[in-house]
């Protein structure tokens, strides 16, 4: 960082405004691992003062306090270690996450809307923004389909995780035989991209609609026309915002979650890892889940791809899911060192 520092001291660092701005970005990043190491290293020597103080006196409450404070600085150290993996320079963009549900009608888009408020609460809990793209309800309950971007560092790094076919067991409570059903919903992520990403976008290939916004905040937004939807001719890829009561501001979020999903497109067409690519298509083809959550008649969670389950079905929906977070991350690691 002392290199990167004396760089940023130098006259003239601000003329090349590009350099200068990656500069700080880097310089930002060290400090702020800096300080997440002195936190873990500050809560662990804490920690062991206060289990000295709980064997010495023998209380009983404290070393339940000292129980629960190391359950804490466990899933921080894992969030440390978590990140430490991330390699690509995408990682640490903001995720635009897109959720559908399955066939199935009014039982997936409910399952589709849990699944929506188990994401936005999991980020809510790591103080990212939540902005909400795109959100058509269903007819009777849960959502057709939602799109919301997740803005902090390492969102799309985290959120790759979640990427894929998620399976609900439960008695429907839109079953008047309280018969057991079966819902799937499929989660997808891809990564922000800046304005300065080189995508060339000709505007004569764009489709651009516009139409009267429904569901969420309706009797302010559905008065006018304000919603659109912008297809990119040649590729076929859309995308379409309609939170904003300005129909130039969701043109615009529009445009940037087109611009993700032609970036991603060129990625994968351009990866010479197509084998993996292709593998995590896969996982969100219908019957192919990469999670179930079984309500009745038992209660657990199970990741199919690292075998981690949870029995508290109910935390898990609430958002807390660093664990299969981490689980997934450091399997793929493991796997891409072995070959």
């Amino acid at each position: 960082m002392a290199k990167l520092e004396k760089e940023a001291s130098k006259p003239g660092f601000w003329d090349d405004q590009e350099t200068a701005q990656n500069i700080m970005a880097k310089i930002s990043d060290i400090k702020d691992d800096i300080k997440a190491l002195e936190r873990a290293e500050g809560e662990s020597e804490d920690l062991e003062i206060m289990n000295g103080l709980a064997v010495s006196e023998n209380d009983e409450s404290l070393s339940l306090e000292v129980g629960k404070s190391l359950g804490r600085l466990k899933r921080y150290i894992d969030e440390l270690e978590l990140r430490s993996w991330f390699s690509d320079p995408l990682d640490s963009h903001n995720a635009i996450v897109t959720i559908h549900p399955g066939a199935g009608g009014t039982e997936s888009q409910d399952w589709a809307e849990m699944l929506m408020r188990m994401v936005i609460q999991w980020a809510r809990d790591k103080d990212f923004q939540i902005s909400i793209n795109e959100l058509v309800p269903g007819e009777e309950a849960g959502v057709k389909t939602a799109t919301f971007t997740v803005q902090g560092k390492y969102a799309y790094g985290f959120l790759q995780a979640e990427r894929g076919v998620h399976r609900l067991v439960r008695i429907s409570p839109f079953d008047y035989g309280s018969r057991r059903h079966t819902s799937f919903a499929s989660v997808d992520v891809i990564p922000e991209v800046e304005r300065d990403v080189e995508i060339i976008i000709d505007p004569a290939d764009l489709r651009i609609e516009t139409f009267r916004a429904t569901g969420a905040g309706g009797q302010h937004v559905n008065v006018t026309d304000s919603a659109v939807r912008i297809t990119h001719i040649p590729t076929g890829v859309v995308a379409q915002c309609q939170n904003e009561r300005s129909q130039s501001k969701n043109r615009d979020t529009a445009m940037v979650i087109l611009r993700a999903r032609l970036f991603e497109r060129i990625q994968e067409e351009k990866a010479r890892e197509e084998a993996e690519r292709h593998k995590q298509k896969k996982e969100i083809a219908w019957g192919s889940q990469i999670r179930s959550y079984v309500i009745h008649p038992y209660q657990l969670v199970k990741d199919h791809r690292t075998g981690l389950e949870k029995g508290n079905v109910q935390a898990v929906l609430d958002g807390e899911i660093d664990d299969f977070i981490v689980e997934y991350h450091r399997k793929r690691i493991l796997e891409a060192a072995d070959g």
